[in-house]
């Protein structure tokens, strides 16, 4: 049995065929990750599954119920609560049947009602104000039309969620919030009763809460059961499988091509059978090959042995301070990435390291040789109205690379701009494509101090593995403001955490604040419980027992630190076998699967120190 069931879906924008017969069932209950590289057509497929965009061909059986975050997400009424309290039709509509059978006397259609409305509640005001702040929305009052493109999604992701559906399509649900929430989202789509479809980015959340991942390939849905880690593996096997196919068939073809060119019996009545069987093999739409780029930031030149250097920083607005006494010092190949909640100071600190703001006491001072370079998050600094050879070169048909004339097209080529998209237009782009360019234009532009502000929002998978490679060889120092767990874990080499309790403090690594979090939290459980305990107490009614810890739970919580030991160091030995040139010499075979495996390892390990917290907690 399946809650949605699309077949056929064919769409075309101009003479560019997006999706040339995708089909997609979805079970009750199920979570598939959609996935594939930017423009494949993902968003679209949810926008035609969804109702909000037309297919050309195919259909689409939805049920009655189906929630959609788009990435530009439309908002009705004139303020956040408005746009919100909107996404509750379905709960008074629910109520007003019930009222309608009381009315009618139809005692059982009001007893399955009744029943509906005990599991979802019979008020959700305080569910809406609830979420609202959980997503870090601004205040009910706060008109539509004077929201960030931040907040409209995460008014929209609020309205996806308060919907209630039977299958809920969310394209890119973590742009623009922070890890701590990021968390949360994660954990409340694995215990979603309802189907989700889901496209993004982020590879911890598609580990821990997909069951199933469809990859569009060539305008067509590719379906591969299990997690994420286990999508990669098998996806490596079949483009193996694939492209040696392939090139069998390409040798067969050049082969009869060459007989039918050259051999008299070939135009005989009696070869005609070979003959249409090599027409039909030309005819037959051949494998899209991958196609990939490098990105290569390093300048080569020499810089001091400090970048950058904070000293005694302090930064606020009207009577709030976002940080004081802030100390910081970066130099060649340190990568820093800096965590905390939405509206802590995060891209403020960014913009003092710019100087495009002035701190309100302290210094900072960068290095005489520092060439400082931006990604921030409204990918500023590409006009709309340019074309993309125009925004790459200026209007120039070569650039300088390395010291060498290249023609903007071969440039362009290298970060996937075809030649038939050098004269489209800037504001046609989609959000990973304007990344990819400005991308380009960074490798252009040359750098030792990078800034990037959430540069992984609206990139594919593709492009943020190219993007993780270029930061882990890059020689300059990089600050890094992302809510991308996985690629922070990978690239970082150092965190400075904005602490909920007014702190700036820095860690070795995510993980490390994680756990100083957890800890920090234990530790406030266990003085509430010993204050509750010294404080005299009024008589009360008998309280339910606490449920403690059973033996087995006790059992799983003593052998977790052992099985964070093991997952940690697998970890470290992969990495040592993908840095050793004779893996790709002798056993390139082996690659894949341990990019996969060192792809899912952080996502268990963040699983074990989530499920370390829940039994502490209870315990």
């Amino acid at each position: 049995m399946s809650v949605l069931i699309a077949r056929g879906i064919e769409k075309s924008f101009g003479e560019r065929r997006v999706l040339r017969g995708c089909d997609l069932m979805v079970a009750p209950g199920e979570r598939v990750g959609l996935v594939g590289p930017n423009g494949c057509g993902k968003s679209t497929l949810l926008r035609i599954i969804a109702g909000t965009m037309e297919a050309e061909f195919g259909t689409v059986e939805r049920p009655a119920h189906t929630s959609l975050l788009d990435q530009n997400p439309e908002l009705p009424g004139q303020t956040v609560g408005e746009a919100a309290d909107d996404a509750l039709a379905w709960h008074r509509e629910l109520l007003a049947d019930y009222e309608t059978a009381l009315h009618d006397g139809d005692m059982d259609r009001a007893g399955a009602l009744q029943t509906r409305i005990d599991q979802v509640g019979w008020s959700l005001d305080h569910t809406v104000d609830t979420l609202l702040d959980r997503l870090g929305a601004p205040p009910r009052e706060r008109l539509v039309s004077e929201l960030s493109g931040g907040e409209e999604r995460r008014v929209g992701l609020a309205r996806a969620l308060l919907g209630s559906p039977d299958v809920l399509l969310l394209d890119e649900p973590t742009n623009h919030l922070d890890s701590d929430t990021a968390e949360w989202l994660q954990e409340w789509l694995m215990a979603s009763r309802g189907a989700v479809v889901i496209v993004t980015h982020d590879r911890y959340l598609l580990e821990a809460v997909a069951t199933r991942i469809v990859e569009v390939d060539d305008g067509l849905c590719v379906s591969y059961d299990g997690s994420y880690g286990d999508y990669l593996v098998e996806r490596a096997e079949r483009r193996a499988q694939m492209e040696r196919a392939e090139d069998s068939t390409l040798a067969f073809l050049a082969r009869e091509a060459e007989w039918a060119s050259r051999s008299p019996a070939a135009r005989s009545t009696k070869q005609k059978a070979r003959l249409d069987r090599l027409s039909a093999l030309q005819a037959r739409r051949p494998i899209k090959r991958e196609e990939t780029f490098e990105l290569q930031l390093s300048t080569g030149q020499k810089a001091g042995r400090t970048l950058l250097e904070i000293r005694d920083l302090k930064k606020g607005y009207g009577d709030r301070v976002l940080f004081e006494g802030l100390e910081l010092s970066l130099g060649p190949g340190q990568r820093l990435g800096i965590l905390g909640p939405n509206g802590c100071g995060k891209s403020t600190l960014l913009r003092l390291i710019t100087g495009t703001e002035l701190p309100d006491k302290g210094e900072l001072l960068r290095g005489g040789r520092v060439q400082l370079a931006v990604l921030d998050q409204e990918r500023s600094g590409l006009n709309l109205d340019d074309t993309v050879s125009e925004a790459a070169a200026g209007g120039a048909t070569h650039v300088t690379l390395g010291g060498n004339n290249v023609h903007v097209a071969g440039f362009l080529r290298r970060f996937l701009f075809g030649r038939e998209m050098l004269e489209q237009y800037v504001r046609s782009l989609s959000g990973g494509e304007r990344a990819r360019l400005l991308l380009a234009r960074l490798l252009l532009q040359g750098c030792n101090l990078l800034l990037l502000d959430e540069p992984t929002n609206d990139l594919d998978l593709q492009t943020l593995r190219v993007l993780e490679e270029a930061l882990l060889s890059f020689d300059g120092a990089v600050v890094l403001v992302t809510h991308d767990r996985a690629f922070m874990d990978r690239v970082c080499t150092q965190v400075l955490a904005f602490e909920d309790t007014g702190e700036v403090v820095a860690y070795g690594s995510r993980m490390q604040h994680v756990k100083a979090l957890a800890r920090r939290r234990s530790a406030e459980r266990q003085e509430k419980k010993q204050a509750k305990k010294a404080a005299p107490q009024a008589p009360a009614a008998p309280a339910a027992p606490r449920v403690k810890l059973t033996f087995k739970e006790k059992q799983e919580l003593d052998a977790l630190p052992a099985q964070i030991e093991v997952l940690e160091d697998e970890k470290v030995s992969i990495e040592g076998q993908l840095a050793d040139p004779a893996l790709y010499k002798d056993r390139l075979s082996d690659v894949p699967v341990l990019t996969a495996r060192l792809d899912a390892i952080p996502a268990q390990l963040a699983a074990l120190y989530a499920r370390w917290e829940a039994l502490e907690a209870q315990g």
